[in-house]
């Protein structure tokens, strides 16, 4: 596609994105407490055979992962117990997603661990751990999944007095002006990330905190600063090395990518799944559609545009970026997505991809083991919250 084309395209969506804002508020967020879509095998009827085909194919991928993590659950309702209880919450959250009941079986004995992770702090997390925010954050998703009729509201509650306590502000003696202000990392003695930062966002809109709450005004004063994108709101010294409107992991402690420094401009170069974790975070923050972070962020997405590799990483991450993208692109509500290849339908993409990377047992697993993705309970997991995303519309 030509160059002008191509912007003509960017610049139609973007107006549509704009308009659309009357039926997604900004900084509204859809129900983390409900599942993105209704399966039909919880009774929707698909409106025509192009949507049956679609729907049934989410329908078989839910059914046959579910199945696989029944098989796989602990005795004591955990799942993958050696890496703590991140990866139960985070299962949890995504077989409730998809539209499991808290009654189920499998995903009360899945919240019944969960809730004996519960500290005298309010943390949800386990004995001596150090990533007691991130524990904390997926066990707050899960918890609000399953909250209809208010019954973990003082549990919640706790956890997101915690939460906010481990978030690096002037609680830690960090000021304003310190990269690291605002940020969430795994723990309280770690650096703050934008991934773990994304997470703490998200835990805190899904329990019912809003987005004027102080503590994700200063999450999002984190964001900001990790963006590659010359700003009013961007302090680093890196937000012009690059200037490509993408992001990276972290700007503290002197800044780091997982893709890696830029040898020529000395900057931190983006990828993918943090442009993606950025992009949902500003929204769940209430940053409108219009603008210019945004515009900038969809930009580099749309000339990084993928379901088969985290752009930037490789097939590194895969799985967390597409439950990342899923996520983002779901709050925006826009079937196509602009590329130089033209519009790309990403629901269709995504749901094709996980299609032909599923195993014979139900599980996902990627080759590239970073990021403990070679964890096939924890990568299904991933994929339960991508398949919540993929709603026929």
């Amino acid at each position: 596609m030509k160059r002008a084309k191509l912007t003509a395209v960017r610049g139609r969506w973007l107006v549509r994105i704009v308009l659309g804002s009357a039926v997604l508020g900004v900084g509204e967020i859809p129900s983390l407490a409900e599942p993105i879509f209704v399966s039909r095998l919880a009774g929707q009827q698909p409106g025509s055979s192009s949507q049956l085909d679609q729907q049934s194919e989410r329908d078989r991928l839910v059914s046959s992962a579910v199945d696989y993590l029944r098989k796989v659950q602990g005795e004591d309702g955990s799942f993958s117990s050696q890496a703590g209880p991140g990866v139960t919450g985070l299962v949890v959250g995504g077989l409730l997603s998809v539209g499991l009941q808290p009654d189920d079986s499998m995903v009360a004995k899945g919240i019944a661990y969960l809730l004996k992770t519960r500290r005298e702090n309010g943390g949800l997390y386990a004995e001596g751990s150090r990533h007691a925010n991130y524990e904390t954050c997926l066990a707050m998703m899960a918890l609000s999944k399953a909250n209809e009729s208010g019954l973990y509201d003082e549990i919640l509650k706790g956890a997101q007095g915690f939460v906010k306590k481990e978030q690096w502000d002037e609680g830690e003696g960090i000021k304003s002006e310190d990269p690291a202000f605002g940020g969430a990392g795994y723990g309280s003695k770690s650096r703050p990330d934008l991934s773990n930062t994304a997470f703490f966002i998200e835990a805190l809109r899904s329990t019912g905190v809003p987005q004027e709450d102080p503590a994700i005004a200063r999450a999002l004063a984190f964001v900001n600063r990790c963006q590659n994108l010359e700003s009013p709101l961007n302090d680093t010294p890196f937000a012009s090395k690059l200037n490509d409107g993408g992001f990276y992991y972290t700007p503290a402690a002197g800044g780091d990518s997982m893709a890696g420094k830029d040898e020529a401009t000395g900057g931190l170069r983006s990828y993918a799944s943090m442009t993606y974790a950025g992009l949902k975070s500003m929204l769940y923050a209430g940053v409108g559609r219009e603008d210019y972070r945004v515009k900038a962020a969809l930009d580099f997405l749309s000339k990084n545009y993928s379901v088969s590799s985290n752009p930037g990483m490789g097939a590194a991450g895969l799985y967390y970026y597409l439950h990342t993208m899923a996520k983002a692109l779901a709050v925006f509500g826009e079937e196509e997505f602009p590329t130089e290849g033209g519009l790309r339908r990403w629901r269709v993409e995504i749901l094709k991809q996980l299609r032909d990377t599923q195993s014979v047992d139900g599980s996902w697993r990627n080759p590239e083991v970073r990021w403990m993705e070679g964890d096939p309970v924890l990568v299904t997991g991933y994929v339960l919250l991508t398949l919540s995303h993929l709603g026929t519309k």
